[in-house]
């Protein structure tokens, strides 16, 4: 298995009084597509700003090739925020290069770059126009480039596919795959579970500011324990009331969908559907993602909703700003 390339280990931060990240502890490998995911005000937003550096935290650690990220190390992050974080005036190439620049990329490659990513994310319609002219899924496409611009070594990426439609979730998708297919670790959250199955490495669910489970979907699939689907068209609603270890989820007709806990005997699930008469289908099934999320954060008491989870726009120019060290100008 391949070290850690991104460390995040013990993380905190409190606002007042009030914990928005408590402990957060995970790692990315290189070439990793690692799916952040939780509710609104878990702490996905704060603990990606605090891997950015624009925000410090109040303990732990943020690793990258196990040394504490320092500034040289944050120029080479790539950052997309969830909200608008452009210059909406600005014309689409300008600002790219503005990005590129601020990141300490020369005038002439920052140029190169903007011109290939305005391409690759087919944008060269708009390289002219003003960001406040394009509609909300092509922002979110300029966003991209401006995160990708600079050839960072290491993608934070918040809700990038949000506001996208079919076509431009292909191509954002097909991006990050062969960002990662470079060695890029790519840390992005996202609501949209079933993209995030489909196309992870590996997922870590948030809640109530921890992480509360982290791997592969097969992984907390076999964790969270069996389903099965038994159809016993003559069986009666309570058939299978009082199996050890067994839960109805749901039933539809003469469908029943059970979860059954560690260690129970599925042939005893078998034998009492077949007392009560035929069994026309009984399937071992895996859950999906949603419904694994919808049972590991059930109980989990967010603390609150993150103090600046939802900052204006200029949040990416910003970042850029830190890991450059220099000064921009204002609004163009």
């Amino acid at each position: 298995m391949a070290a850690p390339a991104l460390e995040v280990d013990g993380v905190r931060k409190s606002y007042g009084r009030r914990p928005v990240v408590d402990d957060m502890t995970f790692d990315i490998r290189a070439g990793e597509l690692f799916g952040f995911v939780g509710s609104n005000g878990a702490g996905k937003t704060t603990t990606m700003r605090i891997v950015l550096g624009v925000l410090a935290p109040d303990a732990g650690e943020v690793r990258w090739l196990g040394r504490p990220v320092d500034l040289a190390a944050r120029r080479r992050f790539g950052y997309m925020p969830e909200e608008r974080g452009l210059y909406p005036r600005m014309k689409v190439d300008e600002h790219l290069r503005y990005l590129g620049e601020l990141h300490g990329v020369s005038p002439a490659a920052a140029r190169s770059a903007a011109g290939r990513w305005i391409e690759r994310l087919e944008l060269s319609g708009y390289a002219s126009e003003e960001v406040q002219n394009l509609s909300l899924g092509n922002q979110q496409r300029v966003q991209l480039a401006a995160a990708l611009v600079h050839g960072p070594a290491v993608l934070v990426l918040d809700e990038p596919f949000s506001g996208l439609d079919p076509v431009a979730v292909d191509v954002m998708r097909d991006v990050l795959a062969e960002r990662a297919a470079e060695g890029v670790p790519v840390l992005f959250s996202s609501h949209q579970l079933s993209l995030v199955e489909r196309i992870c490495d590996r997922v870590g669910i948030v809640g109530g500011g921890r992480l509360i489970a982290c791997g592969t979907v097969a992984q907390l699939s076999a964790e969270a324990g069996r389903r099965l689907l038994v159809d016993a068209p003559e069986a009666g609603e309570d058939w299978a009331k009082g199996l050890a270890g067994v839960e109805v989820v749901r039933r539809e007709g003469s469908r029943t969908w059970l979860r059954l806990a560690k260690g129970a005997d599925d042939q005893r699930v078998l034998h009492a559907a077949l007392a009560t008469g035929p069994v026309s289908a009984f399937v071992s099934e895996h859950p999906p993602l949603t419904e694994l999320y919808r049972d590991l954060v059930a109980g989990e008491r967010t603390p609150g909703e993150d103090t600046g989870e939802r900052a204006g726009a200029g949040v990416a120019v910003s970042a850029a700003r830190t890991a450059g060290d220099r000064s921009g100008g204002g609004e163009r």
